[in-house]
C-alpha cells in the first residue's frame, strides 16, 4: 500500500477510535494513549497526524459529521416525492440527535465550557456545522428560504431535534419523543407549504 493510502488509512481509524471513546468514556477519559491504542496505531504516529487532543477531537467531529451528511443524503435520496416525506425526512434527521456522534458533540461541549484551547477550536467548527446541518435539511425539505418564516422554521426544527436529543441521553424518551415530532411535523408542513391542511400520513 503506497505511503499516502497508508497515512490516510491511519488517519481514520484514529478518528473513528476518537469518537468510540468519546461514547464509551467521555471527554475525560478519552487520552490520547487510550485512542491510539484503540486505533491500533503507535503514540508516534498519532503525534504526527494530531499533536494534541483538541486537534485530534475536532478532527474526528468533522471526519464524522461529513459521513453522516453523506449517509443521510443517500437516504434521502431513496424516499419517494409527495405526501409522507416530511415525516421521514424529520425522523431520519431525529435519529442523527440521538446516535454515537450526537453523544460525542455533547461531551465535548461540555468540556469546552471549561477547556479554553478544546473551546477555541469547537466553536467555530460547530458554527461550520450548524450552518452545514442548516443547508442539508432544507435541501431534504425541500423548503424555500424566501418565504418568510421559512428559515426559522428550519431552524426551529434542528433546535427542536437537539434539545430532544439530549433528553434522550439519560434514559429512553422515545414515546414523549414521538408524540411531539408528530405535532411538529404537522405545524411544520403548514409553515413550509402555506396549507391549511398538511398531510404529513406515512404511506406504507
Amino acid at each position: 500500500m503506497p505511503q499516502q493510502e497508508r497515512s490516510r488509512a491511519t488517519q481514520a481509524r484514529l478518528l473513528e477510535a476518537t469518537v468510540e471513546c468519546l461514547v464509551e468514556f467521555g471527554w475525560s477519559g478519552t487520552t490520547s494513549t487510550v485512542v491510539a491504542t484503540r486505533a491500533g496505531v503507535s503514540r508516534g504516529a498519532q503525534l504526527h497526524h494530531y499533536p494534541t487532543r483538541a486537534a485530534l477531537v475536532t478532527a474526528a467531529v468533522v471526519h464524522l459529521t461529513e459521513r453522516r451528511a453523506a449517509e443521510i443524503r443517500a437516504e434521502a435520496a431513496l424516499l419517494p416525492a409527495g405526501p409522507g416525506r416530511l415525516d421521514r425526512v424529520i425522523d431520519m434527521l431525529a435519529s442523527a440527535f440521538t446516535g454515537p456522534l450526537f453523544v460525542a458533540a455533547l461531551e465535548l461541549w461540555l468540556a469546552a465550557r471549561t477547556d479554553a484551547e478544546l473551546r477555541d477550536a469547537l466553536v467555530p467548527l460547530e458554527a461550520r456545522v450548524g450552518r452545514e446541518m442548516h443547508r442539508l435539511t432544507v435541501e431534504l425539505l425541500d423548503a424555500d428560504e424566501r418565504k418568510p418564516g421559512v428559515r426559522e422554521s428550519v431552524q426551529a426544527t434542528l433546535d427542536l431535534l437537539r434539545g430532544l436529543g439530549v433528553a434522550n441521553l439519560l434514559s429512553d424518551d422515545s414515546a414523549r419523543r414521538t408524540a411531539l415530532l408528530g405535532i411538529w411535523k404537522r405545524q411544520l408542513a403548514t409553515m413550509l407549504d402555506g396549507s391549511d391542511t398538511p398531510n404529513t400520513t406515512v404511506e406504507a
